[in-house]
């Protein structure tokens, strides 16, 4: 029989790999639980270690198992961690550290809980909990997003809340799982939660990233309107800068467009006219400032086109179509015409006395 050369034989150990890790699927054992025999692994040829380490291990398992049955829940969380420490490649091993954070959920906390789920998802990312830790993880960063707080301090003050360690778990939970119907939830509920914290930007970010990315989910007419709804809430007024006018009527209007038959298209309308006639406010002042203080004409006669241009149904329009009137008086040198209901000023007569 002849052995491959020491050159090939890397090369041959890699094949075997490959092939290994292809059948491993039909080959892996199951950890199965039952209070009459404790922990056994069941069918597959890797079924964890070997020897006197097995042994060890299935105790150690069997015996963090007795402390959770009998509620001493922090000795059979040590026990756990002890084990995926010690044996992490073993059966056990991602079995252990779900448990663990079962545990520490049980107990509110939050932030080793979510640790220990996330220790199965990067080091076991095959286990067949997958989809159910990623619903924990998201329920977990839910929780806390909404003010859950963790265990009491010292036994007698409430933990604090976690609302940014909550955006930090939606963020993972999109990397974890960025096909799963968890994704457009977490990037919602992260612009919620930048929202909550006061960084409009942030949450303008996420919501964008949720109509690109997410634009078939079910939650994108929300997103749109949210969206147009927040750069609306950065408008300051019509004598300030209209960048974030002109983004909200982007999105109203998108909005308007795309689900026509919404629920919420009244609201989109309503936003819609705000901000269209804040721009159009602002147009006016512009033009007006340019009329009334610097007598530019010429300038004062781009901005009320701009006004009209703007909202062109909208009573600033009508007054915007008015002014113009005047602007075109004055670029002629002649005198403004009298509105409907303005009163001429009537000369008085001169009067002479006679000694």
């Amino acid at each position: 029989m002849r052995f491959p050369s020491a050159r090939r034989l890397p090369a041959v150990l890699g094949l075997l790999f490959s092939a290994l890790c292809f059948l491993s699927p039909a080959l892996r054992a199951d950890l199965v639980w039952t209070k009459q025999s404790g922990w056994r692994v069941e069918g597959g040829a890797l079924a964890g270690l070997a020897g006197a380490e097995g042994r060890n291990a299935l105790d150690q398992m069997n015996k963090a198992r007795a402390n959770e049955e009998d509620g001493n829940s922090r000795s059979a969380t040590r026990g756990y961690q002890a084990i995926a420490k010690k044996y992490p490649n073993s059966i056990y091993a991602p079995e252990a550290l779900y448990r663990s954070a079962r545990l520490r959920l049980s107990r509110r906390e939050y932030a080793k809980a979510f640790e220990d789920f996330q220790g199965v998802l990067s080091r076991y990312p095959n286990t067949k909990r997958f989809n159910e830790i990623i619903g924990e993880q998201y329920r977990i960063a839910s929780a806390l997003l909404d003010g859950a707080r963790g265990r009491m301090m010292f036994g007698l003050l409430p933990g604090f809340t976690q609302r940014d360690k909550a955006i930090e778990y939606f963020e993972t939970i999109l990397i974890n799982a960025p096909y799963s119907d968890y994704a457009p939830l977490s990037l919602m509920n992260i612009a919620r939660g930048h929202q909550k914290l006061g960084n409009i930007e942030n949450a303008i970010d996420a919501l964008d990233r949720m109509i690109n990315n997410y634009s078939q989910s079910l939650l994108a007419p929300d997103a749109y309107l949210k969206l147009a709804q927040t750069h609306a809430s950065l408008v300051d007024g019509p004598y300030y800068d209209q960048a974030s006018t002109k983004e909200s009527i982007t999105y109203f209007t998108d909005f308007m467009l795309l689900f026509p038959g919404d629920g919420n298209i009244g609201s989109a309308e309503k936003g819609l006219d705000g901000m269209k006639t804040m721009l159009a406010e602002s147009k006016m002042k512009i033009a007006d400032f340019y009329f009334h203080k610097r007598s530019n004409f010429k300038a004062a006669r781009v901005f009320y086109n701009e006004a009209i241009t703007a909202y062109p149904e909208s009573a600033i329009a009508a007054r915007a179509k008015a002014k113009l009137v005047e602007v075109e008086a004055k670029v002629a040198g002649q005198p403004a015409p009298v509105t409907p209901g303005e009163l001429m000023p009537v000369k008085k007569k001169k009067r002479f006395f006679f000694f």
